[in-house]
């Protein structure tokens, strides 16, 4: 629970570049320290504020988004975690054209990959970040010759919010949605399961036929430790 800068303000800071980081960015004053700077570009990756009209029409090539889905599909704020929730076997990043609505522009460029059986929100995640950046870079090198393709908006789907509640889990929501929500909430709110021990945070666990094994746990207050080790064979 302690603040800390984000990774792009780390980087500015060693380069020595100037950092401006508005509450909010629809305020007159932002706007207009905005507009001052004249960009020809607007880069934004997961902002968790909807730029309003007036902070658009700012640059003169317009604002781009990397999403980290493959739009239209889980336009919104936890489009990881919800393809793996979803069980789908693919995702990957999206280079947009940014509009007012949410996640609803342009496509300038896509990426797929496949999702892995083991992998979890914050593993695909930090891969995500990656394939986002190089191909970031890549749209940019090549911006006045991207070829754009407008959403199919009638197959857009919204990855809302995760919520705390999500997490806690029952035996007999089923081995494969008990894998898909063990995974898809990893870091949070993370997922939860009675034992004999009581709830019990489960960290890591594997499908084995129709079971759902658990593999990795945290008991409150504790540190990870293997699920055999605290539960023991219950």
């Amino acid at each position: 629970m302690k603040m800390t800068k984000p990774a792009v303000k780390v980087a500015a800071e060693e380069l020595g570049l100037p950092i401006y980081q508005p509450d909010r960015i629809r305020e007159a004053a932002s706007v207009e320290r905005l507009s001052s700077l004249e960009p020809d570009l607007l880069v934004v990756v997961a902002y968790g504020q909807i730029l309003p009209a007036p902070v658009l029409a700012i640059p003169r090539l317009g604002a781009i988004n990397v999403h980290a889905s493959l739009l239209p599909k889980h336009r919104g704020a936890a489009p990881v975690a919800r393809a793996i929730l979803a069980g789908d076997s693919e995702t990957g990043v999206t280079i947009m054209t940014m509009d007012e609505q949410l996640d609803h522009g342009p496509i300038l460029g896509v990426r797929a990959t496949p999702i892995a059986e083991h992998e979890d929100a914050a593993e695909l995640t930090a891969r995500l970040a990656q394939m986002g950046a190089e191909l970031l870079v890549e749209t940019l090198e090549h911006f006045d010759d991207v070829r754009v393709l407008g959403q199919d908006h009638s197959n857009a789907t919204v990855a809302k919010k995760l919520s705390k509640e999500e997490g806690e889990l029952e035996w007999d929501l089923g081995a494969v949605e008990l894998d898909r929500r063990v995974r898809g909430l990893q870091p949070w709110p993370g997922a939860t399961l009675p034992t004999s021990r009581g709830r019990v945070k489960v960290l890591r666990g594997h499908l084995e036929g129709d079971r759902y094994v658990l593999d990795l746990v945290q008991l409150p207050g504790k540190k990870p430790a293997p699920a055999k080790q605290v539960l023991g064979d219950a």
